[in-house]
């Protein structure tokens, strides 16, 4: 671990139960997700010395802000942390300026409004320097309270919810400006959301909890695209997940029989043939086609089915298709908008899907609870 990284261990069965240790480089951004009372927010809370765990070590650049077994528990004044609150946590009489110039305590008095200046200048707020929180709106609240945790000159940046309170044209733009502020301050930053797309586009690594414990650790892309069990899988709202067996290794190629149907996919590994194993893929792995009707069912990967539901979004498609046979499974799809259109689609519609063999992912069965998979 670089020198100048985060690094925690959290162990403890009540209030809250935790169960990981986590890390997060300097240049980093690190996006915890999982459902509410996983943990996320406490994490953040112990790293800032706003909670102590029965257990526990927080660590940055090699000094221990908190170990428990050798009763280390840095107060938050002594911890060098930017935290930037769910509501922002803004002085309401105080301007723009005024809330920045708050955080510089450790500069002479003369220096700080201009320390102050530069920050909200770096956010993008270098003409509201006289303006109150009220009369600021939603985005620019967020950048005024992330110039403030910057003024700390911090070691850590920590953000919880930080885009929840603002609407989604002005949220695509604060994911730009967070990149941003991560390559101008390599410091380690830590972002609590429950918005898996959110996370995707703001880090560079994603961290998936559940109940105080990590399932799993990676890119974005690797953790939803190919969770590492069938409990992920779901967290990450991957709504494709099904049962097979393994019944043939062929050069980089695996078989599966999925209720009789057969599927291609790349090589598994760690399955050997005659394993009970579940799989999953992507709505964006699925293709759908009404003009070759007749080849279905005669191919791997190649379904007849018949349009179930299907519903407009912004700018896609949700489709849902329930496939021939007598076990009937639904599959999940996104489109483009404008197919539907233009191939006359709806409810009721035939069609063949197709599977691409290399968005499949294979994982291991769970439990006994994994039997009621399709």
């Amino acid at each position: 671990m670089a020198d100048d990284a985060l690094a925690v261990t959290l162990r403890q069965t009540a209030p809250i139960p935790l169960d990981l240790s986590l890390s997060c480089a300097a240049g980093d951004v690190l996006a915890m997700v999982g459902p509410s009372g996983s943990g996320k927010t406490t994490i953040l809370r112990t790293i800032a010395g706003l909670y102590r765990p029965a257990v526990g070590q927080v660590s940055v650049g090699g000094a221990s802000w908190l170990d428990t077994s050798r009763r280390i528990d840095l107060p938050p004044y002594r911890r060098r942390v930017g935290l930037v609150f769910q509501n922002y946590a803004l002085f309401p009489h105080m301007t723009a300026l005024a809330n920045v110039a708050a955080a510089l305590g450790h500069l002479p008095r003369p220096e700080r409004s201009r320390r102050a200046g530069e920050l909200l200048e770096l956010v993008h707020l270098a003409d509201l320097h006289t303006r109150r929180p009220a009369e600021l709106s939603g985005g620019q609240q967020q950048r005024v309270a992330v110039a403030r945790a910057l003024a700390r000159d911090p070691d850590v940046l920590l953000l919880d919810e930080p885009f929840s309170a603002v609407d989604r044209v002005t949220r695509q733009r604060l994911y730009g400006e967070l990149r941003d502020l991560s390559r101008a301050f390599p410091i380690p930053i830590l972002v609590v959301t429950h918005d898996f797309d959110e996370a995707a586009r703001v880090a560079n690594r994603m961290c998936l909890l559940d109940r105080g414990r990590i399932l799993q650790t990676g890119t974005p892309r690797d953790v939803l695209a190919r969770p590492a069990s069938v409990q992920a899988a779901r967290l990450v709202d991957l709504k494709n997940i099904f049962s097979a067996r393994i019944v043939a290794q062929d050069g980089p190629r695996t078989w599966l029989d999925w209720n009789g149907r057969r599927i291609e996919t790349p090589r598994a590994e760690s399955h050997p043939v005659g394993a009970d194993i579940a799989w999953a893929i992507a709505g964006t792995q699925v293709l759908l086609s009404r003009t070759d009707l007749d080849q279905a069912d005669s191919q791997p990967n190649r379904f007849a089915a018949t349009i179930r539901d299907l519903v407009h979004l912004s700018e896609s498609l949700a489709v849902t298709v329930v496939l021939d046979g007598q076990d009937a499974p639904l599959l999940s799809m996104t489109l483009p908008a404008h197919y539907a259109r233009r191939t006359g689609l709806g409810p009721g519609s035939a069609v063949t899907v197709a599977l691409m063999p290399e968005g499949i992912h294979i994982m291991a069965r769970e439990g006994e609870g994994q039997a009621d998979l399709a």
